[in-house]
């Protein structure tokens, strides 16, 4: 375990946090209406005169990362403490949204090659923190491979006992409420237990396969 102590919201003392593997994140948000288009038609059809190339018949990985990577998002970390262990674990994802407002759920998608995301599942909550424009590092940090994820890094629990990041701009306890398999990724459903706003700032984009800040 590494030197650096958690605090707590709550007054608590928490254990020396690590954190296990980040996974890639997966953008899962249809393009197309497939209802709307007619695919026979794309290649005759003409905006201010430039006509659309036919579609291919596959859809390569690369192209479509580069195309869906056009989509900015936001990023967050969403963290557990190990019920078996007491240490935190996580991982980074850009592939956050809302699902419902009643009843309260959220949404992200795991790689199902994630070793953290295992360990994460079984702790009794979790938390989702959104990543502030400064905390690229922080980002980077938690997506290497081995070592001691938290070192350096200064964390604190939330009411739901789950560590929150310094600087992250809000937090969002949140129990597991469903597990759907979608290609080579799982998307995870968890309904709010309570959440609020961290620290003040803009937040952390990701765009085009690199990181950024917000500039209305």
């Amino acid at each position: 375990m590494g030197s650096h102590a958690a605090r707590s919201i709550a007054g608590r003392d928490a254990p020396v946090p690590r954190i296990g593997l980040v996974t890639g994140a997966a953008m899962h948000r249809d393009a197309v209406d497939r209802d709307v288009v007619n695919r026979d038609a794309v290649n005759r059809d003409a905006v201010n005169g430039a006509e659309f190339p036919a579609l291919p018949g596959a859809v390569g990985p690369a192209h479509f990362r580069a195309i869906l990577g056009r989509f900015a998002t936001g990023v967050v970390a969403v963290t557990a403490i190990d019920p078996e262990t007491g240490d935190p674990r996580g991982l980074a994802a850009n592939s956050f949204t809302s699902v419902s407002l009643d009843p309260p759920l959220v949404a992200f998608c795991v790689a199902h090659t994630s070793t953290s995301w295992p360990l994460l599942r079984a702790a009794p909550t979790l938390c989702v923190n959104v990543l502030a424009e400064d905390q690229r590092e922080v980002c980077a940090q938690l997506a290497a491979r081995g070592g001691d994820k938290f070192a350096g890094l200064a964390w604190q629990r939330s009411p739901g006992g789950s560590p929150v990041l310094d600087g992250a701009l809000a937090w969002i306890d949140c129990v597991l409420e469903a597990e759907h398999p979608a290609g080579d990724h799982m998307i995870i459903v968890a309904r709010v237990l309570g959440l609020d706003k961290h620290e003040d700032g803009g937040p952390l984009v990701f765009f085009r396969g690199g990181y950024g800040r917000f500039q209305p």
